[in-house]
């Protein structure tokens, strides 16, 4: 090999691993997902590479991170950095407080918004056989798992209720296709993520966000 191809081939490899520390630093600095557009936008327009070049050294760091307690994947909102779900249990421990636990009642809700959308809040009550609390809707709003996407065209006009990318992300999805099938969530081995615990029915539990399906009983559907 001449010194010129050697020299070139230098540059490349060090081209490349500059770009693999970039993006590397990038995901971890950013606290969530970026997608492809941002990642290419830290580099001015005559370091930029290709769209090609930056998924392939994405992949490269999938690779490096295989064996490590962190990893590297894509999900609705982009690519991220996150800690394997095999060292989540240890990783928890650091914070003190509690995760937060979510009844039946709010887990069903979610479900069926997320395998029925668009939704009302009229046809999820039909459904489930008795009213959604409001309490389900705003702790479902205020995490930004869903949001109104329009109304059904019917006297009253019930807002329609969809899922939204944060959703995605949060449990690790790159769209809706990817959700469990309806066999798998029904199985009892099926856990859904160790903070959608379930909360076990108890006099303690009473006027926690998302209460049970039994306290929902008589209240009225606004349509919101």
């Amino acid at each position: 090999m001449c010194a010129c191809a050697r020299l070139r081939r230098a540059r490349s490899w060090t081209r490349r691993n500059l770009l693999k520390q970039i993006v590397e630093a990038a995901l971890v600095a950013a606290g969530g997902p970026l997608t492809l557009d941002q990642l290419l936008a830290l580099f001015l327009d005559d370091e930029r590479p290709s769209r090609a070049e930056l998924l392939a050294v994405i992949a490269a760091l999938q690779e490096d991170y295989a064996d490590r307690g962190l990893e590297i994947v894509e999900v609705a909102g982009g690519w991220r950095t996150q800690v394997r779900a095999s060292i989540a249990p240890w990783v928890a421990r650091l914070w003190d407080e509690r995760p937060p636990r979510y009844s039946r009642a709010l887990l069903e809700t979610l479900s069926l918004i997320a395998y029925r959308q668009p939704i009302t809040r009229g046809e999820i009550e039909e459904i489930r056989g008795v009213a959604v609390s409001t309490q389900i809707v705003k702790t479902l709003t205020e995490r930004e798992w869903i949001r109104v996407v329009g109304h059904r065209d019917v006297p009253g006009r019930p807002a329609l209720f969809a899922t939204t990318r944060k959703f995605l992300d949060y449990f690790g999805l790159r769209s809706l296709n990817e959700l469990p099938t309806l066999a798998e969530i029904r199985s009892p081995d099926f856990l859904i993520d160790e903070e959608l615990r379930l909360e076990e029915p108890s006099e303690e539990s009473h006027g926690n966000p998302g209460d049970d399906a039994s306290e929902e009983k008589g209240q009225e559907d606004t349509g919101v």
